[in-house]
């Protein structure tokens, strides 16, 4: 019950005593004993008046207190990490951006994070101590498990107890997560409701998908693997060998890095998006060849799930349109009119920093949790 009652508040669903009775569906005198209760813990907080219709008295305005805890979060992609520091309020209080390569495992990495999370603590100035932690990586997790499994990029993270390692360290409840499900999340929380179910696809060093239902929460499937596109083979693919053992993998195939390989003598992502950004003529020609056979998976993904938004993200998207529009081309004449009738596919209106803001949803939401806010002692 307290937990519902705060994420309610949270969320902006609820903001006074009234409006919860009917969102919770409990009793007036249940929620104010809850709402009582949150306030002494120290998780709400008084926050001005709500002006009522009619002559009726104002309400009393409740908002999440920022004091109870702060949330720490972790962006992990192939080559580089974005850290942040936030509250309850999903305010950033810090952030920054670190070199972290995923072939060095999960030690030297897990130890680059830690340092650079403490050092954003400092920084941030505030005293309030961890009340979650969530890190995103470039691969397949068993969330429940807290473990990497089998990532085909991730040489050494097979198994590694990434949550019981952080939650020691930080002294609180840690998450993991799929890096792109985390910027699926973070998209779809930062658009009108109605833009549901999205599908986040990444394309980055590799290729992955996330997808958000209608209700706004994230679909892993059975074992936590859906969304895992970058393995799916498409027509007109060709043969390449692709890191995880199969041939022509869309990740094989379409990636940035993928890309980068066609061309000769371009070293790196950083160098494909000058030459976008420069136009020229043979970088935006792989770049169209790629889009098309991506185009080709996100039209058939978007007949299986039917997503009110498809949403594009990675290190391509802000250097060129070329990418979108050759996504969209094969999408619209593809997939059936029912499908696309009132599909909208862009690119992600939060770009690098949909990931930390997923992650600081899914820190919110555990810090809230049935499980955790039991913790909260009264103050």
């Amino acid at each position: 019950m307290l937990s519902t009652i705060a994420r309610l508040v949270a969320s902006g669903t609820a903001v006074s005593r009234a409006d919860l009775v009917p969102a919770a569906g409990l009793a007036r005198t249940t929620v104010s004993a809850a709402v009582d209760d949150l306030l002494a813990r120290g998780l709400l907080r008084p926050d001005g008046m709500r002006p009522t219709l009619g002559r009726g008295r104002p309400a009393d305005r409740l908002a999440i207190s920022a004091q109870g805890g702060t949330i720490l979060v972790a962006d992990l992609g192939a080559r580089i990490c974005q850290l942040a520091v936030g509250d309850l309020n999903q305010h950033i209080l810090a952030r920054t951006e670190i070199a972290a390569d995923v072939r060095d495992g999960p030690g030297a990495v897990l130890d680059a994070v830690e340092d650079g999370l403490r050092a954003l603590l400092r920084r941030s100035g505030t005293s309030t101590p961890p009340g979650a932690i969530v890190i995103g990586v470039p691969g397949p997790v068993d969330g429940r498990l807290g473990i990497p499994v089998r990532p085909p990029i991730m040489p050494g993270w097979h198994a590694y107890p990434v949550t019981a390692r952080l939650r020691e360290t930080f002294g609180c409840p840690a998450v993991l997560e799929n890096d792109v499900n985390l910027r699926a999340l973070g998209e779809a929380r930062a658009l009108p409701a109605d833009q549901a179910p999205l599908l986040f696809v990444k394309v980055g060093t590799g290729i992955g998908g996330g997808l958000v239902t209608r209700d706004g929460g994230l679909h892993h499937g059975a074992d936590g693997a859906a969304g895992d596109i970058g393995h799916v083979r498409v027509r007109g693919a060709p043969d390449q060998l692709c890191v995880c053992g199969n041939v022509g993998c869309i990740e094989a195939v379409a990636s940035a890095s993928a890309i980068v390989r066609s061309l000769p003598d371009v070293e790196g992502i950083s160098a494909l998006r000058a030459l976008l950004g420069r136009g020229d003529p043979a970088a935006i020609a792989a770049v169209r060849d790629a889009a098309g056979l991506i185009g080709e998976l996100v039209a058939t993904l978007v007949h299986f799930y039917n997503p009110a938004r498809v949403a594009l993200g990675g290190s391509l998207t802000a250097a060129s349109d070329e990418l979108l529009a050759g996504v969209r081309s094969v999408v619209y004449q593809r997939a059936l009119p029912l499908a696309t009738r009132n599909l909208v596919l862009t690119n992600s209106v939060l770009g690098e920093r949909a990931g930390l803001a997923g992650a600081m949803v899914l820190g919110i939401e555990q810090v809230l949790s049935a499980d955790t806010i039991g913790a909260f002692a009264a103050r």
